[in-house]
């Protein structure tokens, strides 16, 4: 087991695949979350001519095929597209933000399911209490708070999964743009299974450990909430 754990901690291919991994969900997630959120409590809280249709096509996207977010991503920053001078191909800029094409619209889907449901007793209850409308804001947010967290974790565990959107925007490359998961295709199409599967093992000791983290900063804001 030591020996194994030695060899993964030893292969810088490995540990840079680790750190692009966990650069690029991390960064994915909070640049998601931020917008998700933001858009989800907005389309809730406003009414406006074609919101159905807003809503729908948000739906859509949440079940968009990140090969194809990766291919609008890939024409876009590729070098005679719009984005082509900022140099963003093959880069983890790059795959961020075709992480954050993806998880953005999952976030904001879920945040005004929740919201659509909670949010109108809520502002009543403002209401009653002579909240304005910041504060009223805040009360939201407050109450929806497990929701916004269970959406943030939802979105990170679709960014550290992701394999097609960010093979096909970072392009693979060892020591620059090569994820865990990409690696583990990898290893896979060549026929070597055992790495593939500690790989695997590791990415889901990552994913514990982050999400266990967030849990107890969670608990501690909970906890501090009380006094």
């Amino acid at each position: 087991m030591w020996e194994w754990l030695k060899s993964i901690v030893s292969d810088t291919g490995i540990m840079s695949a680790v750190k692009v991994t966990f650069i690029m969900a991390v960064s994915s997630t909070a640049i998601s979350s931020v917008l998700g959120i933001l858009f989800g409590l907005l389309l809730e809280r406003f009414s406006f001519p074609g919101k159905r249709i807003v809503v729908r096509i948000n739906r859509t996207l949440m079940g968009v095929p990140p090969v194809v977010a990766g291919l609008v991503v890939y024409l876009l920053i590729m070098r005679r597209g719009p984005l082509g001078p900022l140099s963003l191909l093959f880069t983890i800029k790059g795959m961020v933000i075709a992480q954050v094409l993806i998880i953005t619209p999952i976030i904001s889907g879920m945040i005004y399911s929740y919201a659509r449901k909670a949010a109108p007793s809520i502002r009543v209850f403002a209401a009653t209490m002579g909240a304005d409308r910041w504060q009223t804001a805040r009360l939201i947010i407050r109450e929806l708070r497990k929701e916004i967290y269970f959406c943030m974790v939802t979105g990170f565990g679709r960014s550290i999964s992701e394999v097609g959107a960010v093979m096909l925007v970072g392009g693979n490359i060892k020591g620059r743009t090569r994820t865990m998961t990409t690696t583990i295709s990898l290893l896979k199409s060549q026929g070597i299974f055992t790495e593939g599967v500690a790989l695997g093992i590791v990415l889901l000791v990552m994913a514990f450990i982050l999400q266990w983290i967030c849990d107890l900063l969670q608990k501690e804001g909970e906890e501090d909430e009380n006094y």
